[in-house]
């Protein structure tokens, strides 16, 4: 079969070096399309753990990569003023304390929640991140220390030259050009791509990895795209790096704005900042002078103003053309997710790879798990804007009276009642994230789970003291971020320069 992508990237080149790697035996023939002169967003620099996998799992060595794109660690974000001004909380990689007889911990902490302090108190992440520390998961399960992942913060334009490498030593054909003509078959399918310079490219099956624009997708085959600004008015995001000012920290923030907000993401060579906004609210100008006001140190790049839609094409798949990043749909960096969907596009396509005499039945599936993959994230970045006391602007008095998907009125209401996160098998965030977001955020469960009352109040108590001193102890062995980074993956000297 010859597969056929189009654009480079970190889509791109993920796609191309995700299927060299693990299809490796299927006698695939892989060629990526994409022109120099098209320049690629390239402002992604925030992570979650499923990258680590990935990596892993196509055989790229960590310190290597870490070195190369000048990585941090990141073991949660930190959310400062969302519920209120002056509010902070961390949603961790990890789990919080340790459930008990099949009760989920948290309803053990709302239970003496007065006593103890804020659940993430509980939470190594969240505990090793306020002191700036960092050591690698451990497998003893044991171990404090095996209750949390990692992720990067790393340059994501050096991620896709890194994969670029590692793809074409396995196969990958990269061809230079610009593709200006798309020609279907009589069934409707791409048949091949013209090039400016005269060429033709035939494929079986093709990647769109054509960003925003979706050249195949959209372009050449009408897919269709669905809108979802009414529960996500977010549009626009200036961003903009400028040098360290503050220690290396193993984190992102999110600040939430007036009319949006405000990533910080330490890379070991500069500080990555952005301005995620709704344009109802405020003009480019505005936002662009809002960010630049508030940065913590000089300026390294002018200040670059990105457009989006919120929102995903009715198929992923259509016809014989999978589209992945941002081709494929466009959720805002708030769960920093981008770089996740393209992971699971490349997953789901590589377990469901097509035997074309079955084609229909597989591409029915992997658009089933991508929708629910874009669904349940959606649900989870509108709980950040909707549950908020915020009525100091338009827009955070706007979200408050939102009236959600029914979908996540479900969600809110179950765990309102009693602290039930409502659970499923496919999909991003698990428990503890929702639990950080609903707890950071004040939505307090009125009643805990009755059972817990069965167990001996001092006892109970005595025991998650005795937790909470230990993680916090667990937390202080560990290395400095700074000093962690400078002994396994520091960049190279010029870089830092």
């Amino acid at each position: 079969m010859n597969v056929v992508i189009v654009g480079g990237g970190t889509a791109g080149w993920m796609t191309a070096a995700g299927l060299a790697s693990l299809l490796a035996d299927t006698g695939l023939n892989i060629t990526l399309v994409e022109s120099e002169a098209i320049g690629t967003v390239g402002v992604g620099e925030a992570t979650l753990p499923h990258l680590r996998f990935f990596n892993q799992t196509i055989g790229i060595d960590e310190y290597d990569f870490m070195a190369a794109t000048r990585a941090t660690v990141k073991l949660g974000i930190e959310f400062v003023d969302w519920a209120r001004k002056g509010d902070r909380y961390i949603h961790p990689f990890g789990d919080y304390g340790i459930p008990n007889d099949g009760i989920g911990f948290h309803q053990f902490w709302r239970r003496f929640a007065e006593m103890l302090g804020p659940i993430s108190n509980f939470s190594l992440p969240v505990v090793a991140a306020e002191l700036g520390r960092f050591e690698p998961p451990s497998s003893d399960e044991r171990s404090a220390l095996s209750t949390f992942r990692f992720a990067y913060q790393f340059d994501a334009t050096r991620y896709a030259p890194y994969l670029r490498r590692h793809a074409e030593a396995r196969g990958v054909t990269r061809i230079e050009g610009r593709v200006v003509d798309v020609a279907l078959d009589e069934q409707g399918d791409i048949d091949r791509l013209s090039l400016e310079d005269g060429r033709e490219i035939e494929g079986d099956l093709f990647v769109d990895c054509s960003g925003f624009f979706g050249l195949l997708i959209e372009k050449a085959l009408k897919t269709g795209y669905d809108q979802w600004t009414d529960w996500l008015p977010c549009d626009r995001a200036v961003a903009a790096p400028c040098e360290h000012a503050e220690p290396l920290l193993p984190y992102t923030r999110a600040t939430a704005r007036e009319a949006g907000w405000q990533w910080r993401i330490p890379l070991q060579h500069r500080t990555g900042n952005g301005y995620v906004y709704a344009s109802q609210f405020i003009s480019d100008q505005d936002a662009e002078d809002a960010l630049v006001q508030s940065l913590e140190g000089p300026l390294l790049a002018e200040p670059k103003i990105l457009r989006f839609v919120t929102g995903k094409r009715k198929k992923l798949w259509n016809r014989n053309c999978v589209a992945i990043g941002l081709s494929g749909g466009f959720l805002e960096p708030l769960e920093s997710t981008s770089i996740y969907l393209i992971q699971q596009g490349i997953t789901y396509l590589i377990e469901l790879f097509p035997n074309l005499a079955d084609v229909d039945t597989l591409r029915s599936e992997y658009n089933r798990m991508m929708d629910l993959e874009f669904e349940r994230i959606r649900d989870f970045l509108i709980l950040h804007y909707h549950a908020t006391e915020r009525s100091d602007a338009p827009l955070w008095e706007m979200m408050r009276a939102l009236d959600v998907p029914d979908s996540l009125k479900e969600k809110m209401a179950l765990f309102r009642a009693r602290g039930q996160v409502q659970t499923y098998d496919h999909g991003l965030f698990l428990e503890p994230s929702w639990l950080a977001v609903y707890l950071g955020q004040r939505v307090i469960p009125e009643h805990y789970d009755p059972r817990v009352n069965e167990h001996p109040e001092r006892e109970l108590l005595s025991q998650l003291t005795g937790m909470k001193q230990h993680i916090r102890q667990s937390a202080e062995k560990m290395a400095t971020h700074q000093t962690w980074i400078d002994a396994h993956c520091p960049a190279p000297m010029e870089a830092l320069v």
